[in-house]
């Protein structure tokens, strides 16, 4: 089952409210989840628009779950370390892949 963590949409008409949860990839825009990880307020004032559980999306990112784009922003926004730490992760990914794909092309000449 593939993850990602996404925003779902709450509220009512012109007073939109989002949770940032963990979902199916295949699953609706605001249907079933797995975990609600947080939630965005994009009307509230700056400090109270914002919440989230970064140990939880820390979890699932760990798990394999991807970051949507806007929900990446957001937790950019509170916990950059995660985001830095996702990063890195990512790059020492390419680093062993291309150290590997060296190796191969120095044996076979």
């Amino acid at each position: 089952m593939a993850l990602k963590i996404r925003l779902r949409q709450q509220g009512r008409n012109n007073r939109a409210f989002y949770r940032l949860v963990v979902t199916d990839v295949r699953s609706p825009r605001d249907g079933k989840y797995v975990e609600a990880v947080g939630w965005y307020d994009p009307i509230a004032k700056e400090d109270k628009s914002l919440s989230l559980k970064t140990d939880r999306i820390q979890h699932w990112l760990n798990e394999g779950a991807e970051l949507t784009e806007r929900a990446e922003s957001l937790v950019l926004k509170a916990a950059p370390e995660i985001i830095r730490g996702q990063t890195e992760r990512v790059l020492k990914n390419k680093a062993k892949e291309a150290a590997k794909r060296k190796a191969r092309k120095k044996a076979a000449a």
